[in-house]
């Protein structure tokens, strides 16, 4: 179970795609080097995207301590999955439980 968590590194990855984007297309100075770069554009913008897609939904991400939260509350959800439930359960009274003074 891996919670996605957006934290600085890959924010700063995030910032690094985009500038490389940019420098790129920067590097490329005539219109028939940048139309022939096409592909390998249309790959860095790809990467960008996805990147950029997961930055602008980043609020929906768990923090690291919600994350450890909930890997907490899964183990223990499959502890409780090894429980035999079904074993009989004896309700009858034990001496232990009896109030003091009666018999």
């Amino acid at each position: 179970m891996s919670e996605p968590i957006y934290d600085k590194a890959r924010e700063r990855r995030l910032l690094e795609l985009l500038r490389a984007l940019a420098a790129r297309i920067a590097e490329l100075t005539g219109d028939a080097e940048l139309l022939a770069a096409g592909p390998e554009l249309l790959k860095m913008m790809g990467d960008a995207r996805s990147e950029l897609f997961h930055y602008e939904v980043r609020c929906t991400y768990d923090t690291p301590e919600i994350a450890e939260s909930k890997r907490i509350v899964e183990l223990a959800r499959q502890q409780m999955d090894h429980i035999d439930f079904d074993d009989e359960l004896d309700f009858e009274a034990s001496e232990d439980d009896l109030p003091w003074g009666e018999p």
